[in-house]
């Protein structure tokens, strides 16, 4: 009836994450600016040998940070979710995962010279006849700048473009760290605020919480549903016997709502 489905389904061989992303995906463009075609000379000498687990590859993090802006994922939290839950970020990454405090870190460190970057991509794109990247439009640009529809550009032209771009980037970073402080305050700095709750994050530990939370949703559909039956027999001036007969067939088919709810954190809040 079905196609096949089998989430226990083993590889033979480890697949190619290269494989799971189309040809033609913007990630692969954006893989290609950040390693042939911007100038990292900035963000790499502020790097030097030290002590301590070494640091993840700028390139990796630019990958990540140009794409993700690009496509409207800002906050750092999203990105190492996404790092680790969508091809596209997996891909990016070549497998690795920077946690949201790196992401972060790197960001602030190298704010200004990510800066002159991401125009400096956003240019490349422009020149290359693209209209947008991602989700940020480059034909609005050239539209507020005037563009003239000959070939010729002049410098004034091309400078003012320039600041434009320099702006909507100025624009972007200030909106990435603005969302890390608020997610900061609202989740920690430690945390990541998608964590389930500490007891459910081992999967025995869940299926018994699952199972425990099932139970006392079945008990207090149960324990309603009589209590209304005796009400109903006690209106209509039943003797005991058959209120508590009433009651129990009322028990027995009883369910709980679509919508009741269990508190995992809180088994006394209803």
């Amino acid at each position: 009836m079905f196609r096949r489905f089998d989430p226990d389904q083993q590889f033979l061989l480890p697949p190619s994450l290269d494989e799971w992303l189309p040809a033609e995906h913007l990630a692969r463009f954006v893989a290609e600016l950040v390693d042939e075609h911007l100038d990292l000379s900035r963000v790499l000498a502020a790097f030097t040998e030290g002590r301590g687990a070494p640091p993840y590859d700028p390139r990796l993090m630019l990958r990540v940070l140009l794409y993700g802006y690009c496509t409207g994922v800002r906050s750092s939290r999203k990105l190492e979710a996404a790092c680790t839950e969508v091809v596209a970020f997996r891909w990016l990454a070549a497998g690795s995962a920077p946690d949201f405090r790196s992401i972060a870190r790197f960001r602030r460190r190298h704010l200004s010279a990510l800066g002159h970057l991401f125009v400096q991509a956003l240019a490349l794109c422009q020149a290359a006849g693209m209209v947008k990247l991602g989700r940020v439009a480059l034909d609005g640009t050239a539209r507020r700048a005037n563009a003239s529809r000959r070939k010729a550009m002049s410098y004034a032209l091309m400078s003012e473009k320039e600041k434009i771009l320099a702006q909507e980037v100025s624009d972007l970073l200030a909106e990435a760290e603005r969302i890390d402080r608020e997610e900061d305050s609202r989740f920690s700095k430690n945390r990541r605020g998608d964590e389930p709750p500490a007891e459910l994050r081992r999967r025995e530990d869940r299926l018994a919480t699952i199972r425990e939370a099932k139970a006392a949703l079945e008990q207090q559909a149960t324990d309603a549903a009589a209590e209304l039956s005796r009400a109903r027999s006690r209106k209509h001036g039943e003797d005991r016997d058959t209120e508590e007969a009433n009651a129990q067939v009322a028990a027995d088919k009883a369910v709980p709502k679509p919508k009741a709810q269990r508190n995992f954190t809180d088994p006394e809040s209803k």
